[in-house]
């Protein structure tokens, strides 16, 4: 690797990591390119030199997120309840805690919207689909005669109710919910869903 090439790469690591700091600390609309070249010394043309836009800036943060989440969640289930059900309940309480302690980060993810004739990038994608193998390996244990394609709609549908619950209980608004009553409704959300879905099958 010549040493112009290093360089290039030192710098577009350096933007990444200034990104991240820079949501973390002010929120997705906070982030600024002019502030972002600032900090890592160019110029701030030259920031489009180091990633093609502000689209594959963000998603870039956001995979490092994704990365860490992954992290949160598979240290959920090592160290959780060997039964499927509870294992699903850590996983949910985990995904509100990493939410919770990088709360900035974790919206951008969801914030984030891609111009409209824009695709999300293949690596992006596989970024945030490999994440609901900690939801779907459970489900598979509880329901061994359901399909891939069923597994995969019950895991995205439990997601989709913990994620609203974390949403609307962080809301900094009139809808918040103190942390520990979150993580108890959560709880008992999933253990609800389970058992209905347990019972239906029956």
């Amino acid at each position: 690797m010549t040493k112009a090439l290093e360089r290039r790469e030192k710098l577009r690591a350096d933007l990444i990591l200034a990104a991240e700091r820079m949501i973390a600390q002010r929120g997705l609309a906070g982030l600024k390119t002019r502030d972002l070249a600032r900090e890592i010394g160019c110029a701030n043309g030259a920031v489009y030199n180091l990633v093609a836009d502000v689209d594959e800036l963000v998603l870039r943060v956001g995979s490092r997120t994704l990365h860490r989440l992954d992290e949160a969640l598979s240290a959920a289930v090592r160290a959780g309840n060997p039964s499927p059900q509870e294992t699903l309940v850590c996983i949910a309480i985990a995904y509100c805690d990493f939410a919770a302690e990088n709360l900035e980060l974790w919206r951008a993810m969801f914030e984030h919207r891609m111009e409209a004739d824009k695709d999300v990038p293949d690596w992006s994608a596989k970024d945030q689909m490999q994440l609901f193998r900690h939801i779907y390996v459970p489900l598979a244990t509880l329901f061994p005669e359901r399909g891939a394609d069923e597994l995969g709609i019950t895991a995205r549908s439990l997601f989709s109710a913990v994620h609203g619950m974390v949403v609307l209980g962080l809301e900094q608004r009139l809808v918040a919910v103190p942390l520990p009553a979150l993580r108890k409704e959560i709880a008992g959300l999933v253990r609800a869903m389970i058992d209905g879905l347990i019972a239906r099958e029956r």
